[in-house]
């Protein structure tokens, strides 16, 4: 039996197990400390006792984050089924190839080396998840600690990618130092190795924790109502018209609305009857909306809503446009609204799209090969388009918020961006009904606090079917709604100026990471270079 728990496929598994077993919101996040240790000894188990162990690595590494990809994101089935393959499938073989090129260095060098690599050729993988066009940085290693925000104050400095080199640090050196005093009787081998760890670990939580009870939160209050209209996504919510919609999204801000309520957000393509930009202006649902303002002049109203614009010059053509027919393309919006009782209003457009869902990746080139695989609209894939700055919506007092969308909620640096521009609040606005009541909506509220932290900015998150929520900026859930209910929720949020030193200055350790593996990767060409010209 003991042979058995040494063999690779048990460590691989095993590896697999605790990474899925640390993961929020239902997770121990601990064990991400321990998680990649028994994948790393299998590795040395097949490096040393199987001729080519190539394929063998690559074999066991993708049975681990095959695991850990499958049980921490399969609920994504219910809004794909071949998305979730697709997404699970792929990001192990991806993490695979990372482990292989691991095991290369590690056939090569020093075990020091090799694990360096290791740890920034992770951080620059989880960079380039965030960046290409078939980003999914879900399980970015950071992000593991989303239900705990006590532990990591310290994002205001580091971003997510503290918590990946936090994680990676400790399970390297945890294989390290088990490597070093293997030879050594249990007991004293366990006197080398825990308390090393457990320095590790428990110092950056300590900071944390003095941090979190330090920090004050300041700046002027304002008053919000979050609506959470609780439409079926499937069917009802794409059958109503827009007029309807508005009408009962007024009516449910009734209920609590106040002289003293400033904001009404309501969540993601909340309008969806899906009719063209330029008829909103004049449309019965903007009617209904003016004559409320009227009768709340303080009240903003900040909405999502899915539209489109057709396009008759082709020199105003982009990328992300559709063609419609000869001589006419359309633009698809998931954009957000900013509503006052002014006559004109402000609007972003969602620029983080769900892979497959609102863009196709690297459309120019999988276009012609892939046709009407996905969704087809006058015989090209549809893609919504997307705008390059992160536009924050200017309040009548000059008070300023920036609208994130659903999925951007999840990009770190991507969201400072909003904070750069002037926000001194965050609005995510989001649908996760697609999900159905499973992790998924969890895990994307519970990465929200993470947001909240990085920026110290308060969030007021509204949801369609999901979890409305008000987070503080210490990354606290102050008030939230339940799933599944038809509800609004009053409460509010603080302005804050300050930038911290990550909206300041982004992904550092991503960016040095990845300079690493260059300078690394370089030092083994040239080293294989030399020995080849001998």
């Amino acid at each position: 039996m003991n042979k058995f728990f040494q063999k690779p496929i048990f460590l691989s598994i095993v590896s697999g197990l605790l990474l899925a077993l640390s993961w929020p919101t239902y997770g121990i996040a601990i064990l991400s400390f321990f998680a990649f240790i028994p994948l790393l000894f299998a590795e040395k188990k097949i490096r040393e006792e199987f001729p080519k162990p190539k394929l063998r690595i690559l074999l066991h590494a993708y049975i681990t984050f095959v695991i850990w990809n499958a049980i921490t994101t399969w609920w994504l089935y219910y809004a794909s089924g071949f998305g979730m393959f697709f997404a699970v499938l792929v990001n192990a073989l991806l993490m695979s190839v990372l482990f292989l090129i691991y095991h290369l260095i590690a056939s090569r060098s020093s075990i020091k080396i090799s694990l360096l690599l290791l740890v920034c050729l992770w951080i620059s993988f989880e960079k380039f998840h965030l960046i290409w066009d078939f980003s999914w940085p879900w399980l970015n290693l950071g992000h593991v600690f989303a239900t705990i925000p006590q532990w990591v104050q310290w994002y205001e400095y580091t971003g997510a990618f503290g918590g990946s080199l936090w994680v990676l640090t400790v399970n390297v050196f945890g294989f390290y130092l088990i490597e070093k005093y293997k030879f050594l009787p249990t007991p004293n081998m366990l006197i080398k190795v825990v308390p090393s760890l457990l320095v590790l670990i428990a110092l950056p939580i300590m900071l944390s924790l003095w941090m979190f009870e330090k920090y004050e939160i300041l700046g002027k209050e304002k008053e919000l109502l979050l609506l959470q209209p609780n439409v079926d996504p499937y069917t009802e919510k794409y059958d109503t018209p827009n007029y309807l919609i508005t009408k009962e999204l007024l009516k449910q801000a009734d209920s609590l609305i106040t002289p003293n309520t400033e904001y009404i957000i309501a969540p993601e393509t909340v309008l969806a009857e899906s009719v063209p930009f330029d008829q909103f202006s004049n449309s019965p649902g903007r009617y209904l909306i003016m004559k409320y303002l009227q009768i709340h002049p303080k009240a903003q109203l900040l909405w999502g809503i899915d539209t489109y614009n057709f396009i008759l010059n082709e020199k105003e053509v982009s990328p992300s446009s559709n063609q419609y027919k000869d001589g006419v393309w359309v633009d698809f919006y998931n954009a957000a609204l900013f509503i006052t009782n002014q006559p004109d209003f402000q609007k972003y457009y969602k620029s983080k799209l769900v892979v497959g869902i609102e863009n196709l990746p690297y459309k120019a080139i999988l276009e012609p090969l892939l046709g009407n695989i996905m969704i087809d609209l006058g015989g090209t894939v549809s893609t919504k388009t997307t705008q390059e700055d992160r536009s924050v919506f200017v309040s009548n007092d000059g008070t300023k918020v920036g609208p994130i969308i659903c999925y951007e909620s999840v990009y770190g640096e991507y969201v400072t961006d909003y904070v750069k521009n002037g926000a001194q609040f965050l609005a995510i606005i989001t649908n996760d009904a697609w999900w159905n009541e499973t992790q998924g909506h969890k895990q994307h509220l519970s990465f929200a606090s993470l947001r909240s932290i990085e920026t110290r900015r308060d969030i007021a998150r509204s949801a369609n079917t999901g979890i409305s929520a008000f987070i503080n900026q210490k990354g606290e859930i102050v008030a939230r709604t339940e799933y599944g209910e038809k509800t609004t929720l009053k409460g509010k949020v603080h302005l804050n100026d300050r930038q911290t030193f990550y909206v300041k200055y982004g992904d550092l350790i991503a960016y040095l990471s990845a300079l690493t593996v260059f300078l690394l990767g370089s030092y083994f060409v040239m080293r294989q270079l030399n020995r080849n010209w001998r």
